[in-house]
């Protein structure tokens, strides 16, 4: 079964957009259809952003949360990719609870190495609409 971990940018925009593709892969993944992850350092990371942009979806993002494996990474952990030092977080702890997925926003930083796992420990990183467009053409 996959195990999805969610990026902080992912987290925010489930609770920004309740009816939106980042909620949908937290819905399904509820449901059972993968197993769901993120780190402490992400859902810290969405709150402080939400509460700053949009103050409502700090109750929403707690109420998200629930029911997804919540980790915190090593920090003592060398970073096996190449990623600026804000993101070797997200992906250390993408390592630590086993993820074979990892989705995020961030094009910037992590555009690189989408869709290349055998350059990210095997770990696949995509946007949320690419996965959910992996999953509708491999099903």
């Amino acid at each position: 079964m996959k195990r999805v971990f969610l990026d902080a940018n992912v987290l925010f925009t489930a609770a920004h957009n309740p009816s939106g593709k980042a909620a949908l892969v937290i819905e399904l993944g509820k449901a059972g259809h993968w197993r769901l992850c993120t780190s402490i350092y992400a859902v810290e990371e969405a709150r402080h952003n939400l509460g700053i942009k949009f103050p409502d979806g700090v109750q929403r993002l707690i109420d998200l949360v629930k029911g997804i494996a919540v980790i915190q990474h090593d920090p003592a952990a060398i970073c096996p990719v190449k990623l600026p030092e804000k993101d070797r977080p997200i992906f250390l702890a993408a390592i630590k609870c086993k993820a074979t997925d990892l989705l995020t926003g961030d094009l910037k930083d992590f555009g690189p190495l989408m869709n290349k796992p055998d350059k990210t420990v095997g770990i696949m990183i995509q946007t949320v609409a690419a996965f959910l467009a992996s999953i509708v053409a491999n099903s």
